[in-house]
């Protein structure tokens, strides 16, 4: 019972992939900093500094936390109220013989910020073929509805035709360009590498007794041992905290996107014309035992909407931070840095789950179109007269009164829009009779759409070449099951 009688986040209990759970977790960080100093003494070993192969052999049989670590961490912390020094101090207490080298030269930042630079790239790698897996769904959603005529809205308003994959297209392009913010903003994190307490590597260079051909040498094994190309010339006592706003930045336009794609699926739903899953024994409302509530999406755009804002607190922390570093960004960082990373994972694993069973619904599609058809039609009638030689300027006028007379029977009297219906028994338009049904055919007013979604999702196209990296992945891709 004690576990729920404290706090927990709904992030790890509700919504996320134990993938991500477990990179953002003490346990994965604590191990993390010992790989690190582990990386640094082999490296300084390496260099001809004076440390024993006993003591980085201990410390490499001691990465692993155990229950017992995390204990004697905790009280050192509470004795130190320095959480990096408390790490040092129960590693050397596994690895006695490493406790005199461990951490030697290094500043508190060497551990948690080249620790957090492995968390941000290992978090886009979990991130980026679950995108990929997503895109996929819905390109494949595109290409079998490519043909679906249904009407476009703008300003909230029935608009011009269009087709249901067309529209879906819309969405992919949005995450097309998230997945290019993501790789971008992973192929540019580099390492910080060893640098010091104000990033002068004044330290090491002290070490090495003003070799600087050595402190560059050991910046550059550690780097490579992290599984980094490269590391930053430039830092300060930290990484520069406009790193955590470009990947804030990719993070937060990916929220962005899944708003405007939960928002779109909410309004089609609430016209009846397409729905996400719903499952046999699911409960729309506790009231109105009739109700199809879109969960799902309503989920999608409040975990999207966290992500933007929590986007714009990076933003706000770099702004914050005096000259070569101030530990006011420190708190904000531990809560908001994990929670980006796991609220996108929570948001790919719903839109993966919303893109595998969503349901379209042809016979409400037609008939909306059906309503408003009339209207879209009106320009095909007058141009129709123009070629048996009537004019112009009287089609318009009789179309024109016959329109309004229609638009009062819908909103006055609420019947349906019977303007075709007058247009036949008007014998001004006699002359086009046998061809209104054809004017009147939906896929004549759906332009290039089934052409544009074939080209942009079919082979060679856009999508696909995106997607060119991740086959392996979505080979073995599943649809994602919810927790809640």
């Amino acid at each position: 019972m004690e576990k729920y009688s404290i706090y927990h986040s709904p992030l790890a209990g509700r919504y996320t992939g134990r993938d991500m759970q477990e990179l953002f977790s003490s346990k994965r960080r604590a191990e993390t900093w010992r790989l690190l100093w582990l990386w640094l003494a082999e490296g300084q070993q390496e260099l001809d500094l004076p440390i024993s192969n006993k003591a980085v052999d201990q410390m490499r049989s001691h990465i692993a936390m155990s229950d017992r670590d995390f204990e004697v961490a905790e009280i050192e912390e509470k004795r130190r109220r320095h959480d990096v020094m408390a790490h040092v101090h129960a590693f050397g207490q596994a690895a006695p013989e490493a406790a005199g080298i461990i951490h030697w030269g290094a500043t508190s930042c060497y551990v948690t910020d080249n620790a957090d630079l492995i968390f941000l790239r290992d978090g886009f790698d979990i991130l980026r073929p679950k995108l990929a897996g997503v895109i996929q769904k819905l390109a494949d959603f595109a290409q079998n509805h490519k043909d679906l005529a249904c009407l476009g809205y703008t300003h909230g308003q029935p608009a011009q035709l269009t087709t249901m994959g067309k529209r879906a297209c819309l969405w992919i392009q949005g995450l097309l360009m998230d997945l290019r913010n993501l790789e971008r903003a992973r192929s540019d994190l580099r390492f910080r590498g060893v640098k010091g307490t104000v990033g002068t590597q004044a330290s090491f260079l002290q070490i090495f007794e003003g070799d600087h051909a050595k402190v560059e040498q050991l910046d550059e094994i550690v780097t490579k041992k992290a599984g980094f190309d490269s590391a930053f010339i430039i830092s300060s006592q930290t990484y520069s905290r406009k790193i955590d706003v470009d990947v804030g930045h990719a993070l937060g336009s990916l929220g962005g996107t899944c708003q405007r794609i939960g928002g779109d699926i909410r309004h089609l739903a609430m016209f009846k014309e397409l729905e996400e899953p719903f499952e046999k024994d699911q409960i729309g409302s506790s009231a109105m035992a009739y109700k199809r509530n879109p969960m799902r999406s309503e989920r999608l755009c409040s975990l999207g909407r966290q992500l933007v804002n929590l986007a714009h607190n990076t933003e706000d922390t770099f702004a914050a931070q005096w000259l070569e570093r101030s530990l006011d960004d420190s708190a904000v960082r531990r809560s908001s840095l994990p929670e980006m990373f796991l609220i996108a994972d929570g948001l790919m694993i719903l839109l993966n789950n919303i893109c595998s069973g969503l349901v379209v619904y042809p016979a409400v599609l037609q008939r909306r179109i059906n309503e408003e058809l009339p209207f879209m039609a009106t320009e095909n009638l007058i141009m129709a007269m123009v070629d048996t030689g009537g004019s112009r300027q009287d089609a318009h006028e009789h179309i024109r009164v016959l329109s309004h007379q229609a638009t009062d029977q819908v909103k006055t009297h609420g019947k349906d829009n019977d303007l075709i219906e007058r247009v036949k028994k008007d014998p001004f338009f006699e002359p086009i009779l046998d061809i209104i049904p054809k004017l009147l055919d939906p896929k004549t007013f759906i332009g290039r759409a089934p052409q544009q979604v074939e080209k942009f999702t079919g082979a060679g196209g856009e999508v696909q070449k995106a997607l060119q990296d991740y086959q392996d992945q979505l080979a073995s891709a599943q649809t994602t099951e919810l927790r809640v």
